[in-house]
């Protein structure tokens, strides 16, 4: 029975970090478990009072919030399972999903990591992820199959290889750091799951989905707000993306797509919607990427 170590990230959000331990607590059957909790720099430190409240967690606390990527190879670093369960803290767990998990792993030496069905936690029947189409290279785009569509099983048989994994939900060989690396913590946040996929495929791997084991997310079905933090790293990564993983034809075209297409409609976009302050983030965003190489490590927040 292969050790699995279920990892999670809180930020300024204890509440919703119990919650989702409360879940694995009452759904979870698999007995071989360890499960980390990265505190990411939160204004306040739950870890003693969490310490003592749930003595078979081990708790981390980083000084800094290190992003999304930061704070999971943190938890990583920490890990002893064999199998790596990363998890979102706004999720909660459903019977037999780590064990369908791990016997997608058991079962075929080929599949590094793995994601569940998930489906929004506010609305139960309605789903968020049912696999990733491939990457469009040329304009960095691609599509989450079966998103806000109500769950009918119609999506049941695409059990197998999928684009990419769900950063809310994803378990992996720990042997795929050995060859692939952990994720890039200078994305800091979004793009930074897609990247990571990419580079463990290429180290021979293949990501799947399975649609048998299910989590939800609460994460909101509706848009979420806009804000300076996702309209610049949503538009870096972008390019950050592209540059780490697309081959060299599809990223001159991308970068003309980016700035004769991508550019103009966002300074548009952010005029429309009374966010002009949003456009010194855009062109923010491109010299950061003109400045700073690809394999940078992490710079720390940006936004000051």
């Amino acid at each position: 029975m292969k050790r699995v170590s279920i990892i999670t990230v809180n930020y300024n959000q204890s509440l919703v970090t119990q919650d989702l331990l409360a879940s694995i607590s009452s759904t979870n059957a698999y007995p071989a478990i360890e499960i980390i909790v990265v505190d990411n720099g939160s204004a306040v430190n739950p870890v003693p009072e969490w310490t003592s409240q749930y003595p078979d967690v081990k708790f981390i606390r980083s000084d800094k919030n290190l992003g999304f990527a930061g704070g999971n190879n943190i938890g990583i670093a920490a890990s002893t399972g064999e199998y790596l369960f990363l998890v979102n803290n706004d999720t909660e767990f459903t019977a037999g999903l780590v064990e369908t998990l791990v016997k997608t792993l058991d079962d075929n030496a080929k599949v590094g990591m793995v994601s569940p069905k998930i489906r929004y936690f506010d609305q139960p029947d309605t789903l968020q992820y049912m696999g990733f189409t491939a990457m469009n290279y040329y304009t960095a785009r691609n599509d989450s199959i079966g998103q806000f569509e109500v769950d009918e099983g119609q999506y049941d048989n695409l059990t197998g290889p999928t684009g990419y994994a769900h950063g809310a939900a994803m378990m992996l060989r720990s042997e795929c750091i050995d060859k692939a690396g952990l994720m890039a913590d200078h994305f800091f946040l979004y793009y930074e799951e897609l990247d990571w996929c990419d580079r463990i495929k290429r180290a021979g791997y293949e990501i799947c989905l399975n649609t048998q084991a299910l989590i939800y997310h609460k994460e909101s079905v509706s848009v979420g707000r806009v804000s300076a933090l996702k309209e610049y790293f949503m538009n870096r990564n972008r390019i950050l993306f592209i540059r780490r993983n697309a081959p060299f034809t599809a990223r001159i075209v991308f970068y003309v797509f980016f700035l004769l297409v991508v550019t103009p409609r966002n300074i548009i976009r952010y005029i429309k919607i009374g966010h002009a302050d949003f456009i010194k983030w855009l062109f923010k965003a491109i010299w950061w990427n003109i400045t700073q190489s690809k394999n940078s490590t992490y710079l720390g927040y940006p936004l000051k």
